[in-house]
């Protein structure tokens, strides 16, 4: 199916019991068992079923098999923020001592995440000096387990070379994880060009609403776990902590998220309740809608600011002088995402005076949603980051973030006018 089908049918059969058409939302903490062995045969993975809604719920169960889907991957674990699907994708590749390499354009608190959460536990993330693969490979050494990349930067807007990138993990034995939440499975599947494990905040163009959090991990099933055992021996060697099970024995190619179910979400909890599963399907069935019109109202805004005499500079990877424009038109079916950034003439006081006269425009940190939203970084994502590491992440103090919504495109511009007729104001 293609993905405009997938995103409404995906991962589900009507219910047999109650033929209901729409997914049922399970809303139960466990499930009942026949005898005392199905219940050990559930325990010991020996038999299909579920257990309790911590590890597996057959709403959730239905979202999972979409988004893998979607993404084109063998199989999908949904968490209950984008957040916690990055750290369980990275822990779960890790352990004391390695090191993993990531592109310095990230997140704000992804960047917090490596810099300061994940060295305190004996893991290192070395960042590179920009996200072209030969700086990323000059990094690689003994210790490292894996390369991590934003698709297109939050909110630098840079279009990571996907394809190069996953020569140089392989090269080096290593898997390299994408997160794809900007770009969406609608403009790019970063497991085509050799990804090998995405991650999505599926609060953001998926879910599409601002209602609801929740994350994603798919697994491409292509990494070969069992030819690295030296390097990753979790999958390969047997697990004391599930009465040593052996997860490339138990479950082959899925080997990576059997274990990331059974050693980390199982364990620590970032479970998505079924009812926050119910409302992303919802969300997820108009996504490729949603994300045409994003973009098509991205451009206009766009070429709107590109023009404007308050405006300093636009990065927008459109317009063929952007240094992504041929990396656009590769991984992107030749379309700019709906997120960009501009910085106003000014400086940070100027930046400032505009956020605030915003009126239809949201000020908010979140993306991705059916409204148009601005956010100034320095103020907000990255402002737990010194001056050196936001110029490294591509944050200026002039910079402001739109993510274009839905809305009539008029509106969009006349707001972001009368703003900058505040901002250009003097006092």
């Amino acid at each position: 199916m293609k993905p405009e089908t997938i995103a409404i049918h995906g991962g589900y059969q009507v219910d047999p019991t109650t033929r209901s058409a729409a997914v049922p939302i399970y809303q139960t903490v466990s499930y009942a068992f026949d005898s005392t062995e199905h219940a050990a045969a559930l325990f010991n993975l020996e038999a299909e079923g579920y257990r309790y809604t911590r590890i597996a719920n057959p709403t959730t169960d239905v979202l999972e098999r979409r988004v893998a889907a979607l993404e084109g991957g063998m199989a999908a674990l949904c968490v209950s923020s984008g957040q916690a699907a990055v750290s369980y994708a990275v822990m779960n590749v890790t352990k004391l001592g390695c090191n993993i390499i990531s592109v310095p354009q990230l997140y704000g608190t992804t960047h917090t995440l490596f810099a300061h959460v994940l060295p305190g536990q004996g893991i290192s993330v070395r960042f590179a000096k920009s996200d072209r693969p030969e700086d990323i490979e000059a990094l690689i050494d003994g210790g490292t387990r894996a390369i991590y990349c934003e698709s297109v930067g939050n909110p630098a807007g840079n279009i990571c070379d996907i394809e190069k990138l996953a020569q140089v993990a392989h090269n080096h034995g290593i898997p390299l994880i994408v997160d794809n939440t900007v770009a969406t499975p609608l403009l790019l599947r970063p497991i085509d060009y050799g990804a090998d494990i995405v991650v999505h905040s599926l609060t953001k163009f998926l879910g599409g609403h601002g209602t609801t959090l929740g994350g994603a991990i798919v697994d491409s099933g292509n990494f070969p776990w069992k030819d690295h055992a030296q390097k990753f021996p979790m999958f390969s060697e047997p697990d004391a902590s599930y009465h040593g099970l052996v997860y490339t024995d138990h479950y082959g190619k899925g080997a990576y998220l059997g274990r990331c179910r059974s050693a980390y979400l199982r364990t620590t909890g970032s479970v998505l309740a079924p009812l926050s599963s119910f409302l992303l399907l919802q969300g997820i069935e108009t996504v490729a809608l949603r994300v045409d019109r994003h973009v098509a109202n991205a451009k206009s805004v766009a070429e709107f600011l590109r023009h404007h005499p308050q405006v300093d500079w636009v990065n927008y990877a459109g317009f063929p002088e952007s240094p992504y424009h041929d990396l656009a038109r590769k991984y992107l079916r030749g379309r700019a995402c709906s997120l960009m950034a501009f910085g106003i003439r000014g400086g940070f006081p100027a930046a400032t005076k505009f956020y605030d006269a915003l009126k239809l425009v949201f000020r908010l940190v979140n993306l991705g949603d059916a409204k148009t939203l601005a956010c100034h970084p320095a103020s907000t994502t990255h402002r737990q980051m010194s001056p050196e590491e936001q110029h490294a992440a591509g944050i200026s103090p002039e910079m402001i973030r739109l993510s274009i919504g839905i809305e009539h495109i008029d509106d969009i511009v006349a707001d972001l006018d009368q703003a900058l007729a505040v901002a250009g104001v003097a006092g």
